[in-house]
């Protein structure tokens, strides 16, 4: 996962994980002690109703933090809670999921559209092509896209992702291909026709290709009156 580069007593937005499609509130405050490993790291424990928080083992929390100019996330579980001195601390078990956001004007809309994504490090096929899945928006921005799929990625890989085309040639949008890296990665309940929903930040080469993904969002917020 690599350290955490947070300097001791830097004030931590807490969050209870929320379910898919839901957003988290950030409504306790913590302060960052040390990192102990790439694993696990102590923070002060969060008050709640004027009462110390109870740790649960299997409750997943989200701790937010402002960086520069980016505000990241980082998630785990209470492990245990260490006594140092007069004061006691959570101890942390970080998990695999990392979230950083530009501070920005950047709206993310919901909406469902068929993508398809590939990685070039994939096998080919008897035809020599790399075969693209299929996956669906949850939600997508000018800077990044909520993707359901069947298949699991590591956080901070990268994948190319393909915009469906949208209306007609003369007032429509074409297909667009982009490329993301994998911020965070939640599992789906069973009995849906996906398994995973990935949070994606696109990359940009250029001023021009992100422009392009500024008309793209713009279309669809249009189109469907979002």
């Amino acid at each position: 996962m690599g350290t955490l580069d947070i300097k001791r007593g830097t004030k931590m937005q807490l969050a209870k994980d929320a379910a898919v499609g839901q957003e988290p509130v950030f409504n306790m405050l913590s302060t960052f002690n040390k990192e102990l490993d790439e694993l696990a790291f102590l923070v002060s424990i969060p008050m709640l109703d004027g009462k110390p928080l109870q740790a649960d083992e299997s409750q997943k929390f989200l701790f937010r933090y402002e960086e520069g100019e980016e505000t990241r996330i980082i998630a785990g579980y209470v492990d245990d809670v260490i006594k140092e001195g007069i004061r006691r601390y959570w101890k942390i078990r970080r998990v695999t999921e990392n979230r950083q956001f530009v501070k920005r004007i950047d709206v993310r809309m919901k909406v469902e559209l068929p993508v398809k994504f590939m990685q070039d490090t994939w096998e080919l096929n008897s035809q020599g092509e790399i075969e693209q899945e299929s996956g669906e928006t949850m939600d997508i921005s000018n800077n990044g896209l909520a993707v359901y799929m069947n298949r699991w990625f590591e956080v901070g890989e990268t994948c190319i992702f393909t915009l469906p085309r949208l209306g007609n040639a003369s007032e429509g949008m074409p297909s667009r291909e982009v490329v993301g890296v994998i911020c965070w990665e939640r599992e789906m309940p069973k009995g849906g026709p996906f398994r995973f929903v990935t949070g994606i930040q696109l990359r940009f080469a250029n001023t021009d290709e992100k422009v392009k993904m500024q008309e793209y969002v713009a279309y669809v917020k249009k189109r469907y009156k979002l």
